[in-house]
């Protein structure tokens, strides 16, 4: 410290000095628009034991500037307030601008999610239910892009 800089100078100037490259670096990640997720198709697919497996496919629909680039996907998909599934993928791909994609990922029931969601239909004469998915789409360096999407499942 040179004579006559006195230290609460230096504070504010270091802190300054923080605050701009902060505010960079959140301008460099750039703000986006939430990616629209809706559930397009359930399929069943083998499962172990005493699961239940199906094939969730996803229409992604990216109303942004830029594509969006992911490595992985993760959903977790709640019926009638519980949760009902997971399911991750390692697949990479990208969503381009102003553009849509069909992801394609497994999820995984248990056996106790399956029974407690047909005790509960079974107790209503609701043919619609309520669900609520979530999940993310990781990207490079940070840049996973979550989602959640909600609506309602038309029941045979």
């Amino acid at each position: 410290m040179s004579k006559g800089t006195s230290p609460l100078l230096l504070r504010r100037s270091l802190l300054s000095a923080a605050l701009t490259l902060a505010l960079a670096g959140c301008a460099g990640l750039g703000l986006r628009d939430p990616v629209s997720v809706n559930v397009v198709g359930i399929e069943p697919i083998p499962g172990e034991g005493m699961e239940g497996r199906f094939l969730l496919k996803l229409r992604v629909q990216n109303p942004n500037e830029t594509a969006i680039e992911f490595d992985g996907v993760y959903v977790e998909l709640e019926v009638r307030g519980s949760r009902l599934a997971t399911g991750v993928s390692d697949e990479r791909g990208s969503v381009p601008r102003f553009g849509e994609r069909i992801i394609a990922l497994p999820i995984s029931v248990s056996a106790s999610a399956m029974l407690r969601q047909a005790l509960g239909l079974a107790s209503g004469e609701r043919r619609k239910t309520d669900y609520v998915l979530r999940g993310k789409l990781a990207g490079p360096a940070f840049a996973a892009v979550r989602f959640e999407s909600q609506g309602e499942l038309q029941l045979p």
